[in-house]
C-alpha cells in the first residue's frame, strides 16, 4: 500500500456536479411522482368502494413513505455535491499556498 495521495480540484468539483445534477433530477421525478400519487389521485385510481379502502390506505402510506426516502436521496446527494465543492476549493487554496512558498512567497 502506497503512501502516495492527491485530489485533483477539478476532479473534484466534476464529481461535486455530477452528484448535484442526481440530486436535481431525482427531487424532480419525486416531485412529478408525488403530484401523481396524491391522496385524491389514488382514490380515483382505486374508487371510492368500502372495501377498497384498505388496499387505497396501503397504497397513500406507500407512496408517502417513497416520496420521503427518495426526498431524503435526493437531499443527500446534495449534501455530498456541497463537501465535494467545499473539498475543492480547499484543495485548490492548499495547492497555491504550496505553490506560493515554493515560488518564494508567503502562505
Amino acid at each position: 500500500m502506497s503512501g502516495d495521495f492527491s485530489l485533483d480540484p477539478q476532479e473534484l468539483a466534476k464529481l461535486a456536479d455530477a452528484f448535484d445534477t442526481r440530486a436535481y433530477d431525482l427531487a424532480s421525478a419525486v416531485r412529478a411522482f408525488e403530484r401523481t400519487t396524491g391522496t385524491e389521485q389514488i382514490h380515483d385510481g382505486f374508487g371510492f368502494l368500502t372495501e377498497s379502502e384498505e388496499v387505497t390506505s396501503a397504497y397513500v402510506e406507500l407512496a408517502a413513505g417513497m416520496v420521503a426516502s427518495l426526498g431524503s436521496l435526493a437531499r443527500h446527494f446534495d449534501e455530498v455535491s456541497q463537501a465535494l465543492k467545499d473539498n475543492a476549493k480547499n484543495s485548490e487554496a492548499a495547492d497555491d499556498a504550496l505553490a506560493g512558498l515554493f515560488k518564494g512567497g508567503k502562505a
